[in-house]
């Protein structure tokens, strides 16, 4: 039986003191020096043998605060492990308090296409740390070779009613493969398009009249948020179609990140698949040429697998389900406290499928720092995050 957990981490605009990533927003030396701190002792909670990271500007900080964590662990390995002479040493506890290094991991990051390098210009992208290494090399998913065209359909018509071109994602898709004790792992690290509107400047306007907000333009924003959330679907679309290729090869599958999405909402269920039905054989046939031409019980076994094959399971509810909790929360925004970060994992996890190759045993969320700031005794949430951190702990079989 090999263990082993995975996290993800919305570190919130890492970038090196005073460097501007956005319109007038930098962090003095001493912001930075607490944010490297609060970061260091997040990691070194988490311990975690993968990590996916989202919102990196830098990777040098990046690694900065991996160094600062590794170093903060051996201390206090040499304070709280035994060494081997003690008779106690091989005790569980010590197991699980042993803090392991970064020192011989892997960093894989995938810098964002659209980052213009220019001061309150730049743009975030992403990465994943392993401690078990990386199978072949990362791949970085972000300017479409093949443009994706989403074709609309008039109701009632015929006629093409046009279509949505996603060329480019907003940020990068991160796919590396781990191997894990005998198997690999296909680990898809992803930051979906956020739901802050998307304006159009017009021709020689200085900005988009719908930030304006003393003129405030509630349809304009509205479509602004339309936009958002169109992009938000392609760029799910795009991740999902990319983990059914893995999938089609049989290769167990691991997706984490910030889908800026609920749990309930649209890009999740575009990411993880449609949920089989219990039972087909009530339902017409797409072929119906009569009110009892519906499907066999063969054909309604042959369509459950088919989707159930390709459908991700969510880490947070098989823990929901299994530990009889009601509600996780990742991330505060507006004084509104959502789900946005997940985990989600192929059947090859699913302890109810025959051919699993392991299981998911329990499920943390670090989430008692959460705010978006609006709290006056909250932490300061520029300087920590806005999400809580998430880890699955899994275990293979053996």
């Amino acid at each position: 039986m090999t263990r082993f957990t995975i996290a993800s981490f919305n570190v919130k605009n890492l970038i090196g003191p005073e460097r501007e990533y956005y319109r007038f927003q930098t962090y003095t030396p001493e912001e930075y020096a607490w944010k490297a701190d609060w970061m260091a002792d997040q990691l070194l909670t988490l311990n975690a043998d993968i990590v996916g990271f989202q919102e990196v500007f830098e990777e040098a900080p990046l690694r900065q605060v991996i160094a600062e964590t590794d170093r903060r662990g051996a201390e206090a390995n040499a304070a709280s492990i035994p060494d081997t002479t003690k008779r106690y040493h091989r005790k569980a506890i010590f197991r699980k308090l042993a803090y392991g290094s970064y020192a011989e991991a892997e960093l894989a990051f995938a810098p964002n296409l659209n980052d213009t390098d220019e001061p309150g210009r730049r743009r975030p992208g992403l990465a994943v740390l392993s401690r078990f290494g990386f199978e072949g090399e990362p791949e970085v998913i972000q300017d479409l070779a093949q443009p994706l065209d989403i074709p609309m359909a008039c109701l009632g018509e015929e006629e093409d009613a046009g279509f949505y071109t996603l060329r480019r994602l907003s940020r990068p898709i991160l796919k590396v493969r781990v191997p894990v004790g005998d198997q690999v792992i296909s680990v898809f690290n992803c930051h979906l398009k956020s739901k802050l509107g998307e304006y159009i400047k017009p021709q020689g306007a200085p900005y988009p009249p719908e930030t304006v907000l003393t003129a405030y333009d509630a349809a304009g924003r509205a479509m602004g948020a339309l936009r958002a959330a169109l992009r938000r679907m392609g760029e799910a679309w795009v991740l999902r179609r990319a983990v059914l290729d893995e999938l089609e090869q049989g290769r167990p599958v691991m997706v984490l990140g910030d889908f800026n999405d609920g749990e309930h909402a649209v890009s999740s269920e575009v990411i993880s698949g449609e949920v089989p039905f219990r039972n087909y054989t009530w339902m017409l046939r797409h072929d119906a040429q009569h009110p009892g031409d519906r499907y066999s019980e063969a054909e309604d076994a042959q369509i459950r697998e088919a989707i159930d094959r390709v459908r991700l399971r969510s880490a947070e509810k098989m823990f929901l389900k299994k530990s009889l909790r009601d509600v996780v929360y990742t991330t505060a925004f507006g004084g509104v406290h959502e789900s946005i970060d997940q985990i989600y994992m192929s059947r090859h996890f699913d302890p109810d499928w025959r051919g699993a190759v392991g299981k998911m045993h329990y499920y943390s969320v670090f989430n008692d720092h959460l705010t978006d700031g609006s709290h006056p005794e909250a932490p300061y949430n520029k300087l920590a995050s806005d999400h809580g951190q998430i880890m699955a702990h899994m275990e293979l079989h053996g």
